[in-house]
């Protein structure tokens, strides 16, 4: 990917709202959405990272931390579905997205204030507000993605799109490691409550800013909702082909086998593990850091060899990364391990959202993305309750004749299961759905040395080298 060019000069406050104003609507579009990402990277390093972190502060339980991750998605992804129907009372796209970001920033207000002021129901307190906040999320997307995606070519959204999620990923870094150092401090005093409400509102002043950032879109594409709006069921059963509805199924019980795991990662980091916050931080890092170095290159991937050879590839090696914390509670391992879960995960993501982008006609895109979302999310509550009932069913330790495994706690073996889960699904449905898209056509097996991290070695290690060097 090639180097961005350096930002226009804007010496003064006239010259800026010239070159505004002589903006492509397009490019003024898509600067917008690389703009929106920063603030959007904030407020996930700095607020959605640490949620958890701060309902165990406030003692939730396992189960109150499955509910944390489940009910406020599904809750949002029923926010998309509205979404979509009101479409129409809006007279932009960009007025729809313009009143989720408000609701997105404000929300974070009773995410910090209800669990302070009745400790003894915080848990629950919290996540009634993160649901909020989730809903106001959500409520954007439709537009938000229909919107961003208008002014796309489709062979460049995949470049596009991983632009932007590697600007987010690198500012998402740097405001996480901020974040831990700040909780650290306050964490050192016994004041940790204080470092959560400096974080919370810092994440909730800095979402507002993209609303500034919206104002400033030149000539905004005007919303043309459809004369007779489909329902949702209809859509699904004769506006999608087999193949998308296929994919859903893959995609729905993908998001069921990782949420297994996936909400349970910070209790057994923090209280299993007893790392300390800046330890945990450095451990989310990694795995930031990760899509930040790949991300490019799996935009070009899926561009190239389209976003089905992307799922294939990543939705196979997704299933091995929770089977590896079995082997070791190192701190560099576990660091490692997630660095790596970065890479994976940049491309399975890309690959599930652009997939979506290329399936269906575009006067069909926001309703697709909502109902995308809402199976995936009742995925992630399957997962979720899953996750917590296994919690309280697996046996600590596994012993067999002579051999026995007895890690810190049974978090573990649900990783594995969930990694178990995984493959089952990449194995058994990769298989039923196909690319879209006419794309360059690869062997499998030479796909491989496309991948992110292996093409740059492959063709370092064939650069001749100099006799002087």
């Amino acid at each position: 990917m090639s180097d961005q060019p350096a930002p226009p000069a804007q010496s003064t406050g006239e010259s800026r709202d010239n070159h505004l104003a002589t903006l492509d609507p397009h490019e003024s579009g898509r600067r917008f959405g690389i703009r929106d990402g920063i603030s959007q990277a904030v407020t996930q390093g700095g607020g959605e990272q640490y949620l958890s972190a701060f309902a165990l502060l406030l003692s939730a339980t396992p189960f109150q931390l499955s509910i944390l991750s489940a009910i406020p998605q599904i809750l949002g992804t029923w926010a998309q579905l509205i979404s979509v129907k009101v479409s129409h009372w809006f007279p932009s796209q960009t007025t729809q997205i313009y009143w989720g970001i408000i609701g997105q920033s404000v929300s974070w207000i009773p995410i910090l204030v209800l669990p302070l002021l009745w400790p003894e129901h915080g848990p629950w307190l919290l996540i009634v507000g993160v649901a909020i906040y989730f809903t106001c999320t959500h409520f954007t997307s439709p537009a938000w993605n229909s919107f961003i995606t208008g002014l796309l070519d489709p062979n460049e959204r995949g470049t596009y799109f991983a632009r932007r999620s590697r600007v987010v990923a690198m500012t998402s870094l740097l405001v996480l490691c901020l974040a831990g150092g700040l909780l650290s401090i306050f964490e050192s005093q016994n004041l940790l409550w204080v470092g959560f409400s400096i974080l919370f509102l810092t994440v909730g002043l800095s979402r507002s800013t993209s609303v500034i950032l919206l104002q400033q879109v030149s000539e905004l594409p005007q919303h043309t909702p459809s004369g007779s709006p489909t329902g949702f069921l209809e859509f699904l059963r004769t506006g999608v082909s087999l193949n998308f509805r296929h994919f859903l199924l893959f995609s729905g019980l993908m998001h069921a086998a990782v949420l297994i795991a996936g909400p349970f990662f910070v209790l057994y980091l923090i209280q299993d593990l007893h790392l300390a916050h800046w330890e945990y931080g450095t451990w989310v890092a990694a795995g930031i850091l990760g899509q930040f170095l790949t991300l490019p290159g799996w935009g070009q991937f899926g561009d190239r060899f389209g976003n089905k050879a992307l799922l294939s590839v990543t939705g196979l090696l997704v299933a091995f990364l929770p089977m590896l914390y079995l082997f070791s509670t190192a701190w560099p391992f576990l660091v490692a391990v997630n660095f790596f879960g970065g890479v994976v995960w940049a491309g399975l993501g890309l690959g599930l959202n652009n997939y979506v982008f290329d399936a269906v006609h575009q006067k069909d895109r926001a309703k697709a993305v909502a109902v995308s979302s809402i199976v995936n999310a009742l995925g992630w509550a399957i997962g979720t309750v899953a996750g917590s009932l296994l919690i309280q069913t697996v046996p600590d330790r596994i012993q067999m004749g002579t051999f026995t495994l007895e890690p810190v706690s049974n978090l573990p073996y649900i990783f594995f299961l969930s990694g178990l889960f995984r493959l089952i699904v990449a194995s058994a449905l990769l298989r039923t759905f196909h690319e879209p898209r006419q794309v360059e056509q690869r062997a499998h097996h030479r796909l491989l040395w496309e991948l992110p991290l292996v093409k740059p070695l492959r063709q370092f290690s064939r650069r001749p080298r100099s006799g002087n060097q």
